[in-house]
């Protein structure tokens, strides 16, 4: 996989609701809530052309015996992937659009940090273009090399999730 990091395209939330839109069609009544999470879904910040969506699932039983229909919409099917709890689809190949991050509606750990750290990235310009800088720094350096570009980004990653969720439980949820 190639790793293209480009400015922020006002395509994409287009290309999320599009997409979307099918996903909340297959998934009908299991269906709780579905997001645009990751870079994709913060204005001005610099990221991959993939569309990172989060679903909200009420069975993930049924959500798994739904494999062939995902994969009629283009998905790969890739279980867990390293996230227990996690139902994780990617679409594209190697030239990647679309990846599905699945959650049971009571993984509320895991559902909430995606969303905080999406939203205080779009409220906090210093640490959003940060990340963006490193993005592009890691890409340049790891044109071919997805582990290293990733394990690049963590110590940031973590230090703005961090922050995020400080502010999100001081401030956002206090009313400050």
């Amino acid at each position: 996989m190639n790793i293209i990091i480009e400015p922020y395209n006002k395509q994409w939330p287009v290309d999320y609701e599009l997409e979307s839109f099918k996903i909340k069609q297959l998934v009908e009544d299991n269906l709780v809530q579905i997001y645009h999470i990751g870079s994709t879904s913060v204005p001005q910040l610099a990221a991959k052309p993939i569309i990172d969506i989060l679903l909200v699932v009420s069975d993930l039983d049924a959500l798994d015996s739904m494999q062939t229909d995902f994969e009629k919409l283009g998905y790969e099917v890739m279980g867990e992937f390293g996230m227990p709890g996690r139902r994780y689809y990617r679409k594209g190949g190697d030239n990647r659009t679309h990846q599905i991050h699945a959650f049971h509606v009571s993984n509320l750990y895991d559902i909430e940090r995606h969303l905080i750290f999406r939203d205080y990235l779009r409220k906090h310009k210093n640490d959003r273009d940060a990340y963006g800088e490193l993005k592009k720094h890691l890409a340049s350096q790891f044109p071919n090399d997805i582990d290293s570009y990733g394990d690049g980004k963590d110590d940031l990653v973590k230090a703005i999730e961090h922050r995020a969720l400080q502010w999100y439980y001081q401030d956002v949820r206090t009313g400050k």
